[in-house]
């Protein structure tokens, strides 16, 4: 009983040590900023080593696969982790969090932040420097200029909105996107692994459909509706800024409506051959 009494308060002390640990260094200025861009990329990478074990070890597919199949295998593994994550932060902050509600009298809205909003852009911004330099690296294998343009616009958006804490609030309805992400993958999961006939390839067509539609089309729409409404407040920003929160969102719009384009005829197409 003695022993289990100490084991219980030596585990409180080393929780209390951690706790202390997270709010005193990874979660306080300045070392949130570089602690949480280096924990992203590190946490990249160990996703991209763990999807590779797990892949070797569970799935037959992979191991027939060419070199460069096996990296993107596990490359569209880490995006995805991340885009979970990432999603689901940015669904927190936008829809459920105070911090950037207009009932929140605590100054500006483009000026919010908080150490968990910026430690959660940091990840985010660690993952887009990996993925970037892996697609740069082994161009055009994991992608064309399209995701090259891409990753670098939502980078750089998301590297300024971490390091000044200007328009974080629309930075995270961007980053709200990634929720398609995951179903993007899975499209070429299943294409991989010779399932591009199955009842499973085409359900993940149609979600894919109203996914993209939802939260890379019409959240869009809602973004520069927020932006019209809160207009006097985006102006108070730098220049720089105000510029990021209209040329991003607005590159990244037209690239979701020429992909939204493929989408639609690839869905068409595969209705076509199941009818």
């Amino acid at each position: 009983m003695a022993v289990s009494k100490r084991t219980s308060m030596k585990f409180k002390s080393v929780k209390n040590q951690a706790g202390v640990l997270v709010n005193s260094y990874l979660l306080s200025d300045p070392f949130i900023l570089y602690t949480s861009v280096l924990s992203g990329v590190f946490m990249s990478k160990m996703v991209y080593d763990l999807s590779h074990l797990v892949s070797t070890s569970y799935f037959r597919t992979y191991a027939g696969l060419t070199k460069i199949q096996r990296i993107e295998w596990n490359n569209r593994g880490m995006s995805t982790v991340h885009a979970i994550f990432i999603a689901m932060m940015s669904l927190y902050f936008v829809f459920w969090s105070d911090l950037y509600s207009d009932h929140y009298l605590a100054g500006t809205i483009t000026f919010r932040s908080s150490p968990l909003s910026s430690f959660a852009l940091g990840l985010s911004v660690g993952y887009f420097i990996s993925d970037l330099a892996m697609i740069c690296w082994l161009y055009p294998a994991l992608g064309g200029i399209e995701y090259v343009i891409h990753h670098s616009l939502a980078g750089i958006a998301v590297a300024y909105s971490l390091f000044t804490g200007e328009g974080q609030l629309y930075t995270f309805m961007v980053l709200i996107s990634e929720v398609t992400t995951p179903e993007i993958n899975m499209r070429w999961f299943l294409d991989t692994a010779g399932l591009k006939r199955s009842n499973a390839y085409l359900i993940n067509g149609v979600v894919i459909f109203f996914a993209w539609l939802v939260a890379r089309i019409l959240l869009f729409v809602y973004l520069f509706y927020h932006v019209y409404l809160h207009y006097d407040q985006v102006m108070q920003m730098h220049i720089v800024g105000y510029l990021l929160i209209f040329v991003v969102p607005s590159a990244l719009g037209i690239m979701n409506l020429m992909w939204f384009g493929k989408i639609i005829k690839g869905l068409i197409s595969t209705l076509a051959k199941k009818i």
